[in-house]
């Protein structure tokens, strides 16, 4: 077993806003939190990854294959790798939660 500590992990704002968390990555996923200020958005990108999260505070808007989902606190989604993608927090309050990668994502190529 390979032990993270909380200490371990930087927090890196990647667009205005948006701020990513990598928590831990093994040879098949990875996971990361993140935190979304309100008014803050996640660009539209696309990835190879599978990429499944879960809510913890807040609401999050995404627009994924041209639909609007509405996620909220104690939900869970699924998107598909190579799915185009965005987030937005169209709320007064941060959201926050967890993403799973697999296979990993450590270094998010939608940043350049």
């Amino acid at each position: 077993m390979e032990e993270v500590p909380q200490a371990a992990s930087e927090t890196v704002e990647v667009v205005d806003g948006v701020y990513l968390t990598q928590l831990a990555a093994g040879e098949a996923m990875s996971v990361q939190h993140f935190h979304i200020d309100p008014g803050a958005a996640v660009p539209e990108h696309s990835h190879p990854h599978e990429q499944v999260g879960f809510v913890v505070k807040g609401t999050l808007t995404f627009r994924v294959g041209g639909e609007t989902f509405v996620v909220g606190p104690g939900d869970s989604y699924v998107i598909p790798g190579g799915e185009t993608h965005s987030a937005e927090n169209r709320r007064d309050d941060p959201v926050t939660g967890i993403d799973v990668f697999s296979p990993p994502r450590t270094d998010p190529d939608w940043l350049d």
